[in-house]
């Protein structure tokens, strides 16, 4: 009688009703992370619908402050849109997407994320989502949208044709519980940031619950390669999908069979593997499980080529070093991207970038910036494998100092980037990266190759202060020296930066300027006591008549004299001009050389 009690109290539950009532399994454990959340999974739409149609992301975040612990958030996009007969099932089914079946690199993969969004905002304000959406050439359409829970089916509240100034896009609004935080690691605030550092083509518009504006513009035109579609590789195959892939295939042996379903596989490979699982002759449909078996491990012993690369779209390293150079204002910045390899039959790439120095504060530790497929990884550092291969580079050895098995210390900024058709995610709430050996081992060596470069910036920046110690001991030094001893020999005084630049090694530049009947004319000795070829440029700023030879003049309120100087080992030049008035900048200007005596140094950045 139990039995039967227990039989009746049993049913089936849909995915929805699951996440229903374990919602932190997908990010949704408090307030303040729920609310990042449900922007995470609206902007990852739209910066996904954007690239696949080749557009340039402007996208629009609007966080406001309905009740004391409830906002209303909007995210609209230029994308282009949705038609409307599938907006409700984009938005209010579960598991409803096109890449899940799809093997390339895509923010969203599971059909999961913007629908749990709306699914968390019914929960806790019993508030449908709103969509509006607008394809090229037609109306634009707003739903309101709730999610049977019971069914997994989306339940139109109400629908309407609207007048929207977009030419085509999405724009989605949930009213939701949450608490909004400012100025911490983990804030929407750092996530558009960190969003915008690896999308450089994006602009993104953050408006928050204080009416701030917040505008991280685009660094970049160049869209993104869409990443192609690839089949299944041999190498990443398991048992019950092979056997899955065998029972619904339209192909009539099994060479057919391997060569259509599986990317690298030829007449020969093909062959090969047939012969080691001798199954030469066997029908897909008609396989046993235990000849399933065979052919699974004729796939392990035969040498396949990786999977192309081309379903991967990485940032590239000049865009990630645009990116740190115009968010952190860095004095050194390098990237690097690997090349591609493969865990378990999944392509993936690590790039990784450093900032160093300049308006970069030395915190305790460095601060380190993760992304799986271009997408901030902001929760659970400290248990993901890319911080874990950050830990165990010997950072002492590039110039950084680190405790044991911890992040470094310093005035940097680490970016990791992980791009891959299948991020190995610790769980749903696609927050750290699984330790995968191949996956850390590149990470490490790519860390090293970027701390190798620090290491060098670092040693050359020392080597300029004991230089720069020992010019301002001579500067110091040398003047009273030299008066002392031009007045026992009673000679004329000496040019002591003309001999500290011979000592040195620099470039010395020194101006004269004569006037004769309301004209001035200017002379400039340039002088290269270094031990090697130099090219740089000179420039002179001045108001007036400009009377130039073998220079460029550019005019605006002021005139831009420009000279392209090459000087080989002790060699010296003169550069004259000529100018009716006398307004003149304090000292030439030089640009393309580190240090130089008797001008203004220019910042190459």
């Amino acid at each position: 009688m139990i039995a039967e009690e227990l039989a009746k109290k049993q049913r089936e539950i849909s995915i929805a009703e699951f996440f229903e009532k374990n919602k932190h399994i997908l990010g949704y454990s408090n307030p303040a992370r729920s609310l990042i959340t449900c922007v995470k999974e609206a902007v990852d739409n739209a910066l996904d619908a954007c690239e696949d149609a080749g557009i340039l992301p402007d996208i629009l975040i609007k966080i406001r402050r309905v009740e004391r612990n409830v906002y209303r958030i909007t995210v609209e996009d230029n994308g282009p849109g949705i038609v409307k007969e599938q907006i409700p099932r984009v938005f209010g089914k579960l598991l409803y997407g096109s890449r899940f079946h799809v093997i390339r690199q895509s923010r969203g993969q599971q059909g999961i994320g913007i629908s749990s969004a709306v699914l968390y905002a019914q929960l806790t304000t019993g508030k449908p989502a709103e969509i509006t959406s607008k394809v090229a050439n037609s109306k634009a359409y707003k739903l309101s949208i709730f999610i049977n829970t019971k069914k997994n089916e989306p339940e139109v509240v109400s629908e309407e044709e609207v007048d929207w100034y977009m030419p085509s896009g999405t724009r989605i609004e949930l009213e939701i519980v949450g608490a909004y935080a400012k100025e911490r690691k983990q804030s929407v605030y750092e996530y558009l940031k960190e969003t915008s550092v690896v999308n450089p083509h994006a602009k993104i518009t953050f408006v928050d619950p204080d009416g701030d504006i917040t505008v991280f513009e685009r660094i970049s035109e160049q869209i993104p390669e869409t990443p192609k579609e690839i089949k299944p590789h041999p190498h990443g195959i398991e048992l019950g999908t092979l056997m899955n892939m065998l029972k619904s295939t339209k192909a009539r042996d099994l060479k057919s069979f391997l060569k259509s379903e599986f990317i690298r596989v030829g007449d020969k490979t093909a062959e090969e593997v047939l012969r080691k699982a001798g199954l030469e002759d066997a029908i897909p449909k008609k396989l046993s499980r235990d000849e399933v078996v065979k052919l699974l491990n004729a796939f392990k012993e035969t040498d396949f080529l990786p999977p192309p690369t081309d379903c991967l779209s990485p940032i590239g390293e000049n865009a990630i070093m645009k990116s740190l150079m115009a968010e952190y204002k860095p004095e050194f910045v390098f990237a690097l991207t690997r090349k591609p390899k493969v865990y378990s039959g999944h392509p993936f790439l690590i790039e990784v970038g450093l900032a160093y120095g300049g308006e970069i504060k030395a915190d305790d530790k460095v601060n380190i910036l993760r992304f799986a497929n271009k997408v901030p990884l902001l929760y659970q550092q400290s248990g993901c494998a890319l911080t874990k291969a950050c830990e165990s580079v010997n950072w002492k050895n590039y110039g950084l100092n680190q405790s044991k098995n911890e992040l470094p210390s310093g005035p940097a900024v680490i970016l990791i980037h992980l791009a891959s058709t299948n991020v190995p995610y610790t769980s749903e709430s696609k927050e750290a990266v699984a330790a995968i050996p191949e996956i850390i081992d590149e990470v490490r060596l790519s860390l090293q190759e970027v701390g190798r470069r620090l290491k060098e910036h670092i040693g050359r920046k020392q080597k300029l202060q004991k230089k720069k110690k020992k010019e301002e001991i001579l500067n110091k030094i040398l003047p009273l020296l030299a008066k002392k001893v031009c007045e026992v020999l009673e000679k004329e005084p000496l040019e002591i930066e003309k001999v500290v630049a011979r000592i040195m090694g620099h470039v010395f530049v020194e101006r004269k300027v004569v006037e004769k009947d309301g004209v001035v004319e200017v002379t400039i000795n340039v002088a290269n006591y270094s031990k090697a070829k130099k090219e740089f440029k000179i420039y002179e700023i001045c108001s007036g008549e400009v009377d130039v030879e073998n220079a460029k003049v550019l005019k605006s309120d002021y005139s831009t004299i420009l000279w392209d100087v090459k000087l080989k080992d002790g060699e010296e030049i003169r550069l004259k001009y000529k100018l009716k008035g006398k307004t003149i900048n304090k000292k030439p200007l030089v640009e393309g050389i580190d240090t130089v005596l008797g001008a203004e140094v220019m910042s190459m950045v």
